[in-house]
């Protein structure tokens, strides 16, 4: 990996320019330019204080991979298939990690936002704190603007010696100008010339798969792709992917968007990611990502040739999901690589899918174990393969396999009484256990709430006596006893909402409730048990009841 330096002005320059490199472009996994007018004229004035740009990531190959230019007059709504440049594999630098910037210094150096162009005050620059605006940018329409604003462009480009460039704009104030204003002037002209022009501020690293192919494979790229995203917006190697397969289906993106949205509208959370790895196990290529899978023509054909059959497949397993588990949320979906067997089932077995039996049962016990948990693309390939052995779906067999691999399928009482308020699977547990409620109203925030029976608050103010000091200030209940399982309930939003439930107290909350209430809570009935000094006997009474709901998990084998 190279290091490379440049001045801003001749990185610009380079932007969309095949003189240099075969130019700099943006590969079209690139998510769209998001930085308003404050955040570019805020990396201005970094630049201007001599702040450090942030090393930008760039790859140099020849790969026919599907780029687009940088946005020279960005304006909201445009498209980026705009801006899209045909493929070729020619020599061309491509920007993986640094788009936002690059953009930004293109837009405020030769372009404009929303029709309007960079400005600088070159009365600006009085010292400020570090978080304050000291070299005054902004975006004004042209003709609307008066002395100190300067168009910023025109001095970065200026081909003039930085002391003329600096008296051409103090002339521009017809003699209005004090001494002191007209040494600002210099110093500031000078400072541009100096972090724009002159200084090679822009550090580049560049992978160069032209020269050195075997040190930076696609794969390679791909990964290196993937990290460097990995504190912004989340990229996976699928989004890539994607992109290698949109090269030769022209509406793959649309089609993608399309099924998303229709199994996600009933409140799971499907993404690309799934579809895409989805997609390689129904077609026996292995669940792993490789980028060679996604080169190969016959496979991409195979995803576009197939694809209708692939989501008929897909959203019949989403259905089973909605109607026949009570599973109805991402919350409760802790790992939606469980569903793939069963959609690989459904696409090849389709005449044997509605007389399979314990389909429920794999789904319960693989979440709730978390058997496809960490890296499972061999186990997935495996379960395919018994699915292929026995042309059915055996779950007995299955589960067999999964243990053969060293994997959890147990469920045992403490599996269950591990979970607590906020823990990853205890909203799995609460869709099985409130079949009753709607875990996908309408409207997102009516959502159902886990909240506590004995209130946070509550349990904070009973104290026990300090052995060295004698007082009574340290807490009996801690974390643990506070946000277990048996001390959580679902509430609706209006429940636990404003003039809801709040702090109150179990003795005041659950009087007046009718017996369908309580049982569909499971909470003890005996009326002493909801006072506060009861509470551990609660807790006891409470886990047996819980213990009696989930039975028929623990047991079933």
């Amino acid at each position: 990996m190279k290091n490379q330096k440049e001045t801003i002005r001749k990185m610009v320059a380079y932007l969309n320019n095949p003189e240099k490199d075969g130019g700099f472009w943006l590969p079209n996994i690139q998510r769209p330019f998001v930085w308003n007018e404050g955040q570019i004229e805020r990396l201005f004035d970094s630049i201007m204080r001599q702040y450090p740009i942030s090393t930008l990531l760039v790859w140099k190959t020849k790969s026919k991979i599907r780029r687009r230019k940088f946005l020279d007059n960005y304006k909201q709504g445009l498209k980026l298939t705009d801006f899209y440049v045909p493929e070729d594999d020619k020599t061309k630098m491509l920007v993986l990690d640094g788009q936002q910037r690059l953009q930004s210094l293109f837009i405020g150096l030769k372009g404009s936002y929303e029709k309007k162009e960079l400005y600088f005050d070159v009365l600006s620059g009085q010292k400020m704190a570090p978080e304050d605006i000291r070299y005054r940018f902004k975006f004004i329409e042209s003709g609307s603007t008066k002395l100190p604003w300067i168009k910023f462009k025109d001095l970065v480009f200026s081909t003039k010696q930085y002391f003329q460039i600096a008296e051409d704009v103090i002339t521009k104030f017809d003699n209005q100008l004090k001494d002191e204003q007209k040494s600002i002037i210099r110093e500031n002209v000078g400072l541009v010339v100096k972090v724009f022009q002159t200084d090679e501020n822009v550090v580049y690293q560049e992978l160069d798969s032209v020269d050195n192919p075997e040190l930076y494979s696609e794969d390679d790229v791909v990964e290196i792709f993937i990290r460097a995203n990995s504190g912004g917006t989340v990229l996976g190697k699928s989004d890539l992917l994607f992109a290698l397969l949109t090269s030769s289906w022209e509406e793959a993106d649309e089609n993608m968007e399309d099924l998303l949205e229709e199994l996600n509208k009933t409140g799971y959370g499907f993404s690309r990611d799934f579809i895409l790895k989805t997609c390689l196990t129904l077609l026996k290529k292995g669940a792993a990502y490789n980028v060679t899978k996604f080169r190969d023509e016959s496979t991409r054909q195979n995803i576009i040739d197939k694809w209708p059959n692939i989501t008929e497949a897909i959203k019949d397993v989403k259905d089973f999901l909605w109607g026949k588990t009570y599973i109805r949320s991402d919350k409760a979906l802790p790992s939606y690589l469980v569903l793939i067997p069963l959609i690989y089932f459904r696409y090849h077995y389709k005449q044997k899918w509605s007389a399979a039996k314990e389909i429920d049962n794999y789904l319960l016990r693989t979440l709730i174990s978390g058997s496809f948990s960490g890296s499972p693309d061999t186990l997935i390939d495996k379960c395919t393969g018994v699915i292929d052995d026995k042309q059915d779906f055996i779950v007995s067999d299955i589960f067999d396999m999964i243990r053969a691999e060293g994997r959890n399928l147990e469920i045992t009482r403490e599996t269950i009484f591990d979970q607590y308020y906020g823990s990853k699977n205890i909203h799995l547990f609460f869709n099985l256990w409130y079949k009753e409620f709607n875990y996908h109203p309408s409207f997102q925030n009516n959502s159902p709430q886990v909240d506590h029976v004995f209130p946070q608050s509550v349990l904070k103010t009973v104290k026990i006596e300090n052995p060295i000091t004698g007082r009574f200030n340290i807490l009996k209940y801690k974390n643990d006893s506070r946000d277990q399982i048996a001390n959580c309930m679902l509430l609706t939003q209006q429940e636990n909402g404003a003039g809801g439930k709040s702090d109150i107290v179990p003795e005041e909350w659950f009087e007046g409730q009718d017996d369908n209430y309580l049982d569909m809570h499971l909470i003890p009935k005996d009326r002493q048990l909801w006072k506060l000094d009861n509470f551990e006997k609660f807790i006891d009474e409470r886990k047996k009841l819980i213990e009696q709901k989930f039975n028929y998990l623990i047991l079933k084998n």
